[in-house]
């Protein structure tokens, strides 16, 4: 193939990406995503010729810049750093599945090594400080949950394991059909392939039609108030913002309501700030508790920006913020609070952080960027976070989950706070910053992918739209329109029951660590005998 075949292969592949991915994309169209960067790697391989990582690159580029273009309208430098490292990092992950292959089977075989590879990356990359999971392949299906049902047993990475192997098996009738013109291998794959796609989805669509919501029910009420994150949330009077809030929740509040869910960052007091060595000073906290306890059963989940003052003895982090006139440190959170008729009995720390905009790695290269980062959330630079989940309970035990905005897109982290007892999700965001675009639209059907894994139901709460409540099968109901302001009620039932992804998290990512350093390390012992043995 010459050079100009090869690179109209890797855009196919970019292209190919970028058109399945939601909440507009074809979603069957992941199942060819890879096919024409293997015909690169097969050929390169074979070849022994060089350049794997360039394709690569360039494919990964044009699906991250195509997807993810939106970012920009929040931030230019967050849009730039995101897209140049997210596709700098897979081009890595492939350009070792095209070592390993070659080295391990001198490119005739090894295909389901990137598998491997692939979920390890993906698994490591929602654990790290420059953790950016929107485009985790498994996400793809968000659009069409009633194909991945059974990611109750999986999560996403069930997902990531479905694409690639049905890519690999496409790539493979392809190259019988067309390239190599083998008509019985040919037909084999083309069956595989058809088996691989129809099974889950029957699957799926089977379980999707005999699930039966499960628990008792409570009224929840969500709140969307539309503010103007760029002119309104953190520049107006902060009480005028908050009476918005709470006329539109007098609009949707019965004597049966048993939650009110705000959106994040809905307190925000720009004159004294919200200490949380002093809440019970605080006039913002003040008004909202005086609120609550007109309604003896109510409780209010809410967003908040808050700060705590760094103890004399205590050992400070990258996240601790200098006072500019003294020599004390503090630190700023972005928060939830429960509250209710007996006070504040519930206070939750965002724990997954925006990279590049709540958080920058602790490197100290790094570290002049903060001055870079959007204010979101009412603070710039690292924010403060907790090492562990946190689940509010109602004085009748009912749990639930304060998912904070960028918290959404993990399953894992999700799943904890279910063993931990949370019967439903609560989701609080600020997707206003990217304006209308696909960003918010993608944002939320990550919550429908953490209904279909936990089998809970979601109340959604943004500034401005989507909020929504979502079913335990990922069925969307209520769904809010963008830059309208909105108070929506619902009846939603509370269910106990874990899913086996729930009870067992990540457990792909576990095996496919394992495999893949099994088969690195192989891979690297017979590349140094082969090349020890040339010498000779």
């Amino acid at each position: 193939m010459k050079r100009i075949h090869l690179l109209l292969l890797s855009i196919l592949s970019g292209l190919l990406f970028s058109l399945a991915w939601p909440e507009r994309g074809f979603s069957p169209l992941i199942f060819f995503a890879f096919v024409p960067l293997f015909f690169i790697q097969q050929q390169l391989g074979d070849s022994k010729k060089k350049g794997m990582f360039w394709y690569a690159w360039l494919a990964f580029f044009i699906w991250n810049a195509l997807t993810t273009w939106w970012i920009w309208n929040s931030t230019g430098v967050g849009a730039i750093l995101a897209i140049l490292l997210n596709s700098l990092f897979v081009a890595v992950i492939f350009w070792l599945f095209h070592i390993s292959k070659k080295k391990l089977y001198e490119n005739k075989r090894g295909f389901f090594i990137l598998i491997f590879y692939w979920i390890s990356w993906e698994y490591f990359h929602m654990n790290w400080d420059l953790s950016w999971s929107w485009l985790n392949l498994g996400n793809v299906f968000a659009s069409a949950y009633k194909w991945i049902q059974w990611y109750e047993y999986t999560g996403i990475l069930g997902g990531t394991v479905w694409v690639i192997a049905g890519n690999i098996v496409a790539f493979q009738f392809i190259n019988y059909l067309f390239i190599r013109k083998e008509k019985r291998p040919a037909i084999l794959y083309g069956i595989i392939f058809l088996i691989l796609i129809i099974v889950p989805v029957s699957i799926s669509y089977r379980m999707y039609n005999h699930y039966e919501e499960k628990g008792k029910s409570v009224e929840v009420v969500v709140v969307q108030p539309n503010s103007d994150p760029y002119n309104e949330q953190y520049d107006l009077d902060p009480d005028t913002l908050l009476d918005r809030n709470l006329k539109l929740a007098e609009k949707g509040i019965t004597d049966s309501t048993r939650f009110l869910v705000f959106p994040e960052s809905t307190l925000y007091d720009g004159r004294y700030g919200i200490w949380e060595e002093a809440l019970t000073r605080s006039p913002l906290l003040n008004k909202v508790r005086a609120f609550v306890v007109k309604y003896p059963q109510l409780n209010i989940v809410i967003g908040a920006s808050t700060y705590r003052m760094v103890g004399g003895n205590e050992k400070i982090d990258h996240a601790a913020r200098k006072f500019s006139n003294s020599d004390r440190y503090y630190y700023a959170y972005n928060t939830a609070f429960m509250i209710n008729r007996s006070g504040i009995t519930g206070i939750h720390h965002k724990s997954k952080l925006t990279p590049g905009v709540e958080i920058m790695p602790s490197w100290g290269i790094l570290k002049p960027l903060e001055k870079l980062a959007l204010n979101l959330g009412g603070t710039i630079g690292t924010l403060k976070k907790d090492d562990s989940t946190v689940v509010f309970f109602d004085k009748e035990g009912i749990g639930v989950a304060p998912v904070i905005c960028y918290e959404s897109v993990y399953g894992e982290f999700v799943a904890k706070m279910i063993r931990k007892g949370a019967g439903l999700i609560f989701v609080i965001t600020n997707d206003g910053w990217w304006g209308d675009t696909p960003g918010y639209r993608q944002h939320f059907l990550f919550s429908v992918l953490r209904a279909v894994e936990t089998r809970r139901c979601v109340a959604r709460s943004a500034n401005t739209g989507i909020s929504a409540f979502i079913n335990q099968r990922g069925d969307v109901s209520q769904k809010t329109k963008y830059w309208v302001p909105a108070v929506i009620r619902q009846n939603l039932q509370v269910n106990t029951e874990e899913t086996w992804y729930v009870k067992h998290g990540d457990y792909i990512a576990d095996i496919s660590i394992f495999i893949s350093i099994f088969i690195f390390l192989i891979a690297l012992v017979r590349g140094y005998l082969r090349k020890k043995k040339s010498l000779f």
